[in-house]
């Protein structure tokens, strides 16, 4: 059985493979958490420079805020399979947002189960 630690980096090395081959560019860093029955994953500098540009006017701020929503509900099935096998949990439910500012997005996976309290926080020998 895989610590809590792997499958968290597991799950953040396929999101940044998402983000490259869904939106076309991978973040500058990904962060993953299991947190009782949730996967919150927080991918830093996920801003085209394309949409940087877009983020000085509020018109363009709402077209990336449109334009990443749906592709993230239009990928939902994949992520909830791959999230799925990588943890052995259904997936319930799926959160996000982006910060234009920050050039952040921050995901929730909701679980079936509490999957926290399974899983080991180190490996034994």
């Amino acid at each position: 059985m895989k610590t809590k630690g792997e499958i968290e980096a597991d799950i953040s090395d396929a999101m940044v493979k998402f983000e490259m081959e869904y939106m076309g560019r991978g973040p500058r860093e990904a962060r993953t958490h299991v947190i009782e029955d949730m996967i919150l994953v927080r991918l830093k500098g996920v801003l085209t420079p394309a949409e940087q540009q877009l983020t000085k006017s509020a018109d363009g701020v709402e077209l990336i805020k449109k334009m990443r929503a749906s592709l993230i509900e239009n990928a939902r099935p994949l992520l909830a399979e791959v999230i799925g096998g990588i943890t052995g949990t259904k997936i319930l439910g799926l959160h996000t947002d982006i910060s234009t500012v920050a050039g952040e997005r921050v995901i929730v996976f909701v679980l079936d189960r509490d999957l926290e309290k399974t899983l080991p926080r180190k490996k034994t020998s």
